[in-house]
């Protein structure tokens, strides 16, 4: 407890300087407006076990994220876009969800919102086939959308077997409910889901346990296109730059729960995630002090970031400052954007990675216990391998399925103008993946693929295992840009598939559930079972455990957030389970 309270002290002295100069901040500063320098060290090149092999072609997908941008530098146009996997006719097969911009005018007349109507602004959703390849099925479907596009979350919060689909957009939200029959239907004022504001990332969890999904949505700034149409940066023609979050007011994301009757009410004042405001871009949820109550990191642009630690009773509390992850080694705010949790140590707590801008690395706190967090960006290699980078949508992932979680990133510079203003820094960059070799994180990036040797305006992220081989696939979405879809060429290494489905009294593909798998070595891995985490996305719903050359499990065992344990003995690998709570 001592040491707790010192290290609360010493993280709100560092604290007080920065906050004191961002509370002076003033309007017109852009993100070329930060002290960049270049960096002194270059991180080493290793072997790649794994490489990706770029599929978009194949997969005969021809989207196109349209950002409509503007010589206003509206904001909106550089932060999209989303993207969600999800299997929604129950053919064994993922699918793929795309969100979308819309039209934005040069400038925008007061009182008037981005324009959908044109059909290459309709957000997208593709339905893989057989074969490998996908079919459009907006139009039949009925998700074109609404607005101006960000995330997309899925969950089956009806329990009726069938994915549903929440979306968020500049102004509002859609919640569109699984009919069942291949088309959904726009179900958020019936259930009495209202979201007003700049909505972006979203994510179903069971916070009270009570077996019924509620919904988490984050959002970004208080922002409109009057107060939004600042010049910032260089005022010089074609050197306009997007404004900095610091012009703009932070605003608190919303919770809402799921009542009996399947209505939802928002809970967001009396659940106490109103308590601190940020400037929220991505969400995770774990539960980091396994007490079975899932907790929820919200990532937050250049704000200090938010820990709501789940105290059960419909209560939450935001910890960050007292565990550590508030802000970075020296006190400071840092560009929060995308966000996932691991254990990507193997102790068995879940740990926390954040991407951030250029020049400020990528945090990744490793969960000490106590509640406390350790700050081992630089002690894992992961701060000379991101100080180049500005990232996005994220993952752990175990790329190799060697049992150990990786680290894949989208990546992409805010500015599409930053080229003008620095010769080291690029507005499309290269993905980024990060094997963990079980003491570092080593940059094996140019060895696993030809795609990360291409510049990307790489935002949103998910992973999934597309064609079923056991391996983690990758599908990036780019702003103003076509996605990219990534297979995973695999190893040699096994692996064993988990897909769950809750009781009455858990949720419906186990969300928040605590899963062990035991190898015969004895080796333990640890899981928490959600879809979320990344930036503007929604992930596939299995885990995927690497073995390694494991040649076989000892167990599986699953603490559901009903309270039970249950575990399955012996189980074969190189496949899938489908574990229902018995």
């Amino acid at each position: 407890m001592l040491y707790r309270l010192l290290k609360f002290l010493f993280v709100f002295a560092l604290c007080l300087a920065p906050l004191a100069i961002h509370a002076q901040t003033p309007a017109g500063k852009s993100y070329s407006s930060n002290k960049i320098e270049r960096p002194a060290i270059t991180a080493p090149q290793f072997p790649s076990p794994v490489t990706f092999t770029d599929i978009t072609g194949q997969t005969k997908i021809n989207f196109k994220h349209e950002a409509s941008p503007t010589a206003q530098k509206y904001l909106l146009e550089t932060m999209g876009a989303g993207v969600a996997l999800l299997d929604y006719d129950n053919d064994g097969r993922l699918d793929i969800f795309f969100t979308n911009g819309a039209q934005l005018l040069d400038p925008m007349p007061k009182g008037k919102m981005p324009d959908k109507s044109n059909q290459k602004f309709w957000n997208r959703l593709y339905r893989q086939k057989s074969d490998g390849s996908f079919e459009d099925q907006t139009e039949k479907a009925g998700v074109k959308g609404t607005g101006y596009g960000f995330g997309v979350a899925v969950g089956d919060y009806d329990k009726d077997g069938f994915a549903d689909l929440f979306v968020t957009h500049y102004g509002g939200a859609t919640f569109y409910r699984n009919n069942g029959n291949g088309t959904f239907a726009d179900a958020g004022a019936k259930l009495g889901i209202v979201v007003d504001g700049w909505a972006t990332s979203a994510g179903f969890f069971d916070y009270d346990r009570d077996g019924r999904l509620d919904l988490l949505v984050t959002r970004y700034v208080v922002w409109d296109f009057e107060t939004g149409a600042l010049i910032c940066g260089d005022t010089r023609p074609g050197y306009r730059a997007y404004c900095h979050p610091d012009n703009f007011k932070k605003t608190n994301a919303l919770l809402f729960h799921q009542k009996a009757d399947g209505a939802f009410e928002n809970v967001s004042e009396k659940s106490g995630i109103t308590q601190t405001k940020g400037k929220s871009l991505g969400v995770a949820f774990a539960d980091f002090d396994d007490d079975g109550w899932t907790d929820v990191f919200i990532a937050n642009d250049n704000s200090e970031q938010q820990l709501f630690r789940n105290l059960g009773g419909g209560r939450f509390e935001d910890s960050a400052l007292a565990a550590g992850v508030a802000f970075d080694d020296k006190g400071k705010y840092f560009s929060g954007m995308g966000v996932d949790a691991a254990d990507y140590d193997g102790d068995g707590r879940q740990d926390v990675f954040i991407t951030a801008l250029s020049n400020e690395t990528y945090p990744l706190y490793r969960n000490a216990g106590e509640w406390l967090f350790d700050y081992a960006t630089l002690t894992t290699g992961v701060a000379q391998n991101t100080i180049h980078g500005t990232g996005w949508g994220m993952k752990f992932i175990d790329a190799d399925n060697d049992g150990k979680r990786d680290i894949f990133v989208a990546q992409g510079h805010v500015l599409d103008t930053i080229e003008k203003t620095t010769d080291f820094l690029k507005y499309k960059q290269p993905v980024l993946l990060l094997r963990n070799n079980g003491k570092i994180f080593q940059n094996v990036s140019l060895a696993a693929g030809d795609i990360f040797q291409i510049g990307l305006a790489a935002r949103g992220m998910a992973s999934g295992d597309l064609d079923n081989d056991g391996d983690a696939d990758v599908i990036i979405s780019q702003t103003n840009g076509a996605p990219i879809i990534l297979r995973n060429n695999g190893t040699k290494n096994h692996w064993l598939g988990i897909d769950l489905r809750g009781g009455a009294k858990s949720a419906p593909n186990g969300e928040g559930a605590r899963i062990v798998v035991t190898e015969a070595s004895g080796r333990k891995q640890f899981f928490n079972q959600s879809n979320s985490g990344s930036y503007l996305a929604a992930n596939d719903s299995r885990i995927l455990v690497g073995l390694g050359n494991a040649a076989s499990v000892k167990q599986i065992e699953i603490r559901w957030t009903s309270g039970k344990i249950q575990t399955l003995e012996n189980p074969s690998i190189d496949r899938y389970h489908l574990i229902k709570e018995k």
